[in-house]
């Protein structure tokens, strides 16, 4: 009956003819895939080296074995009798192009896993490799792309190829992001301005906080609020951004910061001023240096029969309050001695003068600085009328009460 059924109807005995290849291929396909997957996940497993687990992990033994059908119908199709050539050179060319895709398909996973093995080396945060592994991607799938068109059509790419130089203006219009990004990331890289885990600051996007990814089009920040932004990679070139790694690296970071002296409260300091400074061990050193250089200064203007306090140097009770700090600092345990410290006076403004601390703690840990810098600054707020100054502020309610009061006098 079936024999009678394919005589009368010749379609139908290719049909059926196909049918069976494609089961074939399917057959072989499940086979394959529960073989070659199961194996290589088992091997993946057993073995020390994390390589293989990426291979796993990206499905390329999956990838594989798509390959097996496609290459058992592209051998099977020419041993297939009473197969017309017109629905076999279809066949071959829609086979062909899966095949090319398919390979495509299985590069991009291998390259996957290759970043995903480079990132796991010590020197992956410092040299990332992912943009340039991002553009052989996209420069496969431009050729993939070729060779389907040109198995499709049944032509040789070359035919497509000649055609391209006029598309270029056009491709060019259409990548120009792609291509911009290549410049960026080949300018990141070679020059080493940023790395995953890097602290940066981009204003023009509002990013500051880590890098967590950085590819061929894009470089995402995580910010500090746990918010994601993305900025282009080629905007990292040409705007301005501020990279905190340097910092990181020093194991120091920088404190700067002023007290704003009221200028009302500064003066000379007496005899019995100075004498209770001396009771304090920071400034022993620095009293007894400073009054041999002042006694100098001032015997040699009594040789030059100069006379008046107004010509004479004495001590100030901000300059001891700023020799004070900076011993303070000295002495301090948190502070880097190997790096910067200057305690020095500003210029005086409507605010007035600003005594300006610019030092290093010895960590880098954002909890930790900013303790050590609250509790440096607690100290000299809470010490500064010891030297007879005062803090300046803008005056608030509670001023303005008390001369209201003291104007209007008692009664």
């Amino acid at each position: 009956m079936l024999q009678e059924l394919t005589q009368t109807f010749p379609a139908l005995s290719e049909l059926l003819t196909l049918s069976a290849l494609f089961l074939a291929a399917l057959l072989a396909y499940w086979l394959t895939r529960q073989l070659l997957v199961r194996a290589a996940r088992s091997m993946a497993l057993r073995s020390a080296v994390t390589w293989d687990d990426a291979l796993v992990a990206h499905r390329v033994p999956g990838r594989l074995a798509q390959m097996v059908p496609a290459l058992i119908i592209y051998a099977g199709i020419d041993l297939l009798p009473q197969v017309h050539d017109t629905l076999e050179r279809i066949v071959l060319n829609l086979t062909g192009a899966y095949m090319v895709v398919i390979a495509t398909l299985t590069l991009s996973a291998v390259l996957q896993a290759a970043n995903t093995i480079y990132e796991a080396t010590p020197g992956a945060r410092q040299r990332p490799i992912k943009g340039f592994l991002q553009l052989v991607q996209l420069l496969l799938w431009i050729i993939a792309g070729i060779l389907v068109i040109s198995v499709l059509i049944d032509r040789s790419p070359i035919i497509l190829l000649s055609g391209f130089g006029a598309a270029t203006a056009v491709l060019m219009l259409i990548f120009k992001d792609t291509i911009l990004s290549l410049v960026a990331s080949v300018q990141l890289n070679a020059q080493d301005m940023i790395h995953v885990g890097d602290w940066i600051e981009a204003p023009a996007f509002g990013a500051d906080g880590d890098v967590i990814d950085v590819q061929l089009h894009t470089v995402k920040v995580q910010n500090w609020d746990k918010t994601i932004t993305t900025i282009p990679t080629h905007r990292l070139i040409s705007d301005p951004f501020k990279n905190w790694r340097g910092m990181s690296e020093s194991g120091g970071r920088r404190i700067k910061r002023s007290l704003y002296i009221d200028a009302g409260t500064l003066r000379f300091l007496s005899p019995e001023e100075i004498s209770r400074a001396g009771r304090v061990a920071l400034l022993q050193d620095y009293l007894a240096g400073k009054q041999r250089e002042l006694a100098e200064y001032n015997a040699g203007l009594a040789d030059r029969q100069v006379v008046g306090e107004i010509n004479m140097r004495r001590l100030t009770n901000i300059g001891t309050f700023r020799a004070y700090i900076y011993h303070y600092l000295k002495h301090h345990p948190r502070i880097r001695q190997d790096m910067t410290l200057i305690v020095r006076q500003l210029q005086a403004g409507a605010e007035g003068i600003p005594i300006e601390i610019y030092c290093f703690t010895d960590t880098t840990a954002w909890n930790e600085y900013e303790g050590i810098q609250s509790d440096i600054f607690d100290h000299l707020f809470a010490v500064v009328g010891e030297f007879g100054l005062e803090l300046y502020q803008h005056p608030s309610g509670r001023d303005f009460a008390r001369w209201g009061g003291e104007a209007r006098g008692p009664g």
